[in-house]
This record gives C-alpha cells, structure tokens and sequence, in this order.
C-alpha cells in the first residue's frame, strides 16, 4: 500500500494556510439549471446523513454511496450555473461530504482512497474560503497518520490545522486539536508537552457552547475529549519513567475513560468499541490482566456489529500487547478471543 507522507504529504498541504480562493465570478454558460441556498442545504443534509450512518456502523457499508455522492456534487459545479458566493457555499459543503467520504474510507482500511478524497475535500475548503472545515480535514488526516504510525506527521498536521484555521477555529475544534497534540507528543514520547496539550484541551473545551458548534464539530463532545485524552494518559503510562508516573497516568486514563464511556450517546457505538479497548490496554500497562480481559470481551461484541476494519486494527494492536503476559491463562484466553474474532 502506497500512501504519502513526510515531505511528499506535508509539502503541498502547507500551502493550504496562506492560499486564497480563486475568482469564480458568476457562472452563466452552464446548461444542467441553476443552484441556490437550497440545494447547498440539501447537500448538507445529505451530509449529515452520511456521517450518522458512519457513526452508527461504521465506514464499510456506506462508503461506496457517499463518494458517489461527492463526485455527483464535484459535477454539478462544473454543470450547472450559481452566483460567486453559492459557489464559495458549494465548494464549502463538498468539502465537508468529501471528509465523510474520507472517513468511511479510512474507517474501512481504504487508505489510499482516504487520503485522495482527503486531499480533494482539503482543496474544496480552500476554494470555499472554509479555513474551519480546512482543519477538520487535516486532523482527519492526522489521525490516519497516526494509524499507520506516522506519528510526527501526524503532529505536523494538527500544528497546520491550528496555524492555517487559528482565526475561524471553534472552541471545540481548539480543544480537539490541543487533545490530539497530547496524544501524538504521548505516543512520541513527550510527556511534558503532551500534559500541558492536555490542560490547554480541557481549558479550551470550557469554553464550548452547546448547540453553537459547526457540524463536522458537533461530535467533539465531553465523551470524546475524557476519550481522547484517556488515551493520551495510556500512553504515557508506557513512556513514564518511574512506577509512581506510570500508575498516575494508567489511573487517569482509566477514569477519563469511563467517563466517555458514561457520556457516550448510545448510537455511538464504534466509539464505545475504542473506549473498552483503550481501557483493556491501560489495564495491561499495569498487568490487570482480568481488567483487560473484560473490557476486551465488550469490546468484541461491539466490534461483531459494526462495520470497521480500523478497530479490527486496533484488536490486533491488543493481542500484540497481551503477548507479553501470554504464559498467564486470563490473557492466552483474551487473545484467544481476539483471534477467532478476527478470523
């Protein structure tokens, strides 16, 4: 599988900070009719649509659909007629159906795929003048990044993010990108920058008004920043240097955790599926290997109903980690489980 990444990723996409839209002017020769404000609404609709059904079963199922939907989208620009500024709206909301579209593909380990609509949604949030959705694509990115563990690219994107959105940034999206910073510097082992990401997430995400958030944001709730950073403090509970640190960190991740797990809306079950996971491994940090069986065995019944590949990625990531207690019978059975599971 060949994807970017390194300079070959980050080259072009840095220019996305200091770009500018291009003139549109008004298109008059078209022949297919006209757009207006209703059909960019309708588009967002359609949008939503598409990124509930990703949320409730995952990328596998829909994806297909969805970038039809984004091509069909992509050639009525090219068809039809609009004024500049329901251009600058089309070119807007395209850009947020080709981020689902590359999150499906993502989520079904359709990595080259994701990475072009990726990079096709990025260019339409440039066109639309949407730095605020611009950002949301790349901790997309980012975090695709850091699945196929290139962890500085990742950070590279969400630092982009921050700078080439730092005026149209919501109070969610801040808090997001400071939460994902914690987690990158944690897996690269920077603890002292990715506590204090940490605390500028939780001071940034105080400041969210309910209900007052872009659409591609409204997701980022308390659940998902006690989960972002739950992992974070996972992490850095394998990097810690001294036992004290290391049960600091574990006990943390623990109880953020829980908390996602407690705040999480019941259709969000891929995420809850990432929680118990999450959870098993911090419990194998700190050899509670009964504690990692259990939450393993929720997180497949999950994991036997929905539709993504990425956690079946992330159950393999859990074997390897059991393998260190593998002559212990709790932990033989987890990855037993694991195993059959994925078969």
């Amino acid at each position: 599988m060949h994807i970017d990444h390194g300079d070959a990723l980050l080259g072009p996409i840095q220019r996305w900070t200091t770009a500018r839209p291009t003139p549109l002017g008004e298109r008059t020769a078209a022949a297919e009719g006209r757009l207006g404000a209703a059909d960019v609404a309708e588009l967002r609709e359609i949008t939503e649509a598409f990124r509930g059904l990703d949320n409730r079963h995952g990328g596998v199922l829909s994806r297909q659909a969805v970038i039809a939907q984004v091509q069909h989208a992509v050639g009525l620009l090219n068809t039809c007629t609009y004024t500049e500024s329901t251009g600058r709206a089309l070119f807007s909301a395209i850009a947020d159906l080709g981020s689902v579209a590359g999150w499906m593909s993502f989520d079904a380990g359709e990595h080259r795929c994701a990475q072009r609509l990726f990079i096709t949604a990025l260019h339409a949030a440039s066109e639309g003048g949407d730095a605020a959705t611009g950002a949301h694509i790349l901790q997309c990115m980012a975090r695709q990044m850091s699945h196929l563990q290139h962890y500085d690219d990742a950070l590279d994107l969400v630092g982009l993010a921050q700078y080439g959105a730092r005026r149209s940034l919501s109070p969610a999206a801040a808090s997001m990108l400071a939460g994902l910073e914690a987690r990158f510097h944690a897996i690269l082992g920077n603890l002292p920058s990715a506590d204090h990401a940490a605390r500028t997430a939780e001071d940034l995400f105080d400041r969210v008004t309910p209900g007052e958030e872009p659409a591609h944001t409204a997701f980022f709730d308390r659940a998902e920043l006690s989960a972002t950073l739950g992992v974070a403090h996972q992490i850095a509970a394998k990097h810690a240097e001294t036992g004290t640190a290391t049960s600091r960190h574990a006990d943390e991740s623990l109880r953020l955790l829980t908390t996602a797990l407690d705040s999480r809306p019941e259709h969000r079950q891929r995420s809850k599926a990432f929680d118990h996971l999450g959870m098993a491994r911090t419990h194998l940090v700190v050899a509670e290997v009964d504690g990692a069986r259990a939450e393993t065995i929720t997180a497949l019944d999950l994991f036997s109903r929905l539709g993504s590949p990425r956690v079946g990625d992330r159950l393999i990531e859990l074997h390897a980690d059991a393998a260190a207690y593998a002559t212990d019978p709790t932990a033989a059975d987890l990855r037993e489980r694991i195993v059959h599971a994925l078969a």
